[in-house]
C-alpha cells in the first residue's frame, strides 16, 4: 500500500500503463508491416526484413517513438494508419477510475509519455484522457526519451516538482531506472501491459495490476 500523506505528485505513463500495450504491440508487429507490403507492393516478410533492423537499431531512442521517423522511412502516414486502427485502443481496466480518484484526493495528475504528439492525439481523441491531466509531458518536447537521465533533469528545469513527494508508474523498468538514479521517490511498474499477452512473472520495481489496490476506495 502506498502512503498517499507522502505524496503530492503522480506521473503516469501512456501505453501500458494507463492504456493497453495492446495496441502498440499489434501496430508495430501487424499493422505497420502490413501496411508497407501494400504500400510498396511486397510480402509481409520482405516488409518485416526491412522493419526490423530498424527496430533494432532505434530502440530506446526518440526515433523509435516518432511517428514522423517511421512515416519517412516507410514511406506512409503513420498517424493516420493508426487513426484507422484505432479501434484497438483502450484503457487499462481501472486506470481512468484511478486518475478519477487522484483528481479528488487534490493530486498533480502528469502524463508523462514517449509518445509522439501525433501518436498521443489519436490516443486523446479515443480515450479523452487528456482532459484528465493537470500537465502533458511529450518527451520529445524535451528532447530527450525518458529512459535518459537528461529527461529527468529537463523535466525539473521545466516542470519543477518535488522528487521526493512523487509517485512515478511505468511499464518500462529501464524507464523507472532512469527515474530510480534521478531519485524520484515513489516508483510502480505494471504486471500486465498487454492485456492480451500473460503478466510478467519477474519484475524489479513494486508491481500491480490493479489500480483499485492501491487507493482505499475500492469499489
Amino acid at each position: 500500500m502506498l502512503n498517499w500523506q507522502q505524496i503530492d505528485t503522480v506521473m503516469l505513463d501512456m501505453d501500458g500503463t494507463l492504456l493497453d500495450l495492446h495496441f502498440d504491440e499489434h501496430f508495430w508487429t501487424k499493422d505497420i508491416v502490413h501496411a508497407y507490403s501494400q504500400q510498396h507492393g511486397v510480402s509481409n516478410e520482405e516488409a518485416q526484413a526491412f522493419l526490423d533492423p530498424w527496430f533494432s537499431q532505434t530502440h530506446g531512442t526518440l526515433d523509435w517513438y516518432c511517428t514522423d521517423f517511421w512515416s519517412r522511412l516507410a514511406g506512409l502516414s503513420v498517424a493516420r494508419l493508426k487513426r484507422q486502427c484505432s479501434h484497438r485502443i483502450a484503457w487499462r481496466p481501472g486506470a481512468r477510475e484511478f486518475v478519477y480518484w487522484l483528481k479528488s484526493q487534490n493530486k498533480q495528475v502528469w502524463l508523462t509519455t514517449n509518445a509522439h504528439r501525433d501518436g498521443f492525439m489519436v490516443k486523446a481523441e479515443v480515450t479523452e484522457l487528456d482532459a484528465l491531466m493537470d500537465k502533458i509531458i511529450i518527451s520529445h518536447e524535451l528532447n530527450a526519451p525518458k529512459e535518459h537521465d537528461i529527461f529527468w533533469q529537463y523535466l525539473q528545469q521545466q516542470h519543477p516538482f518535488d522528487k521526493t513527494r512523487t509517485l512515478f508508474v511505468d511499464d518500462n523498468e529501464t524507464v523507472l531506472d532512469a527515474a530510480n538514479s534521478y531519485g524520484v521517490k515513489h516508483l510502480l511498474t505494471i504486471s500486465q501491459p498487454n492485456m492480451h499477452q500473460p503478466a510478467r512473472e519477474s519484475v524489479r520495481y513494486p508491481v500491480t495490476n490493479d489500480f483499485y489496490e492501491l487507493y482505499p476506495c475500492k469499489q
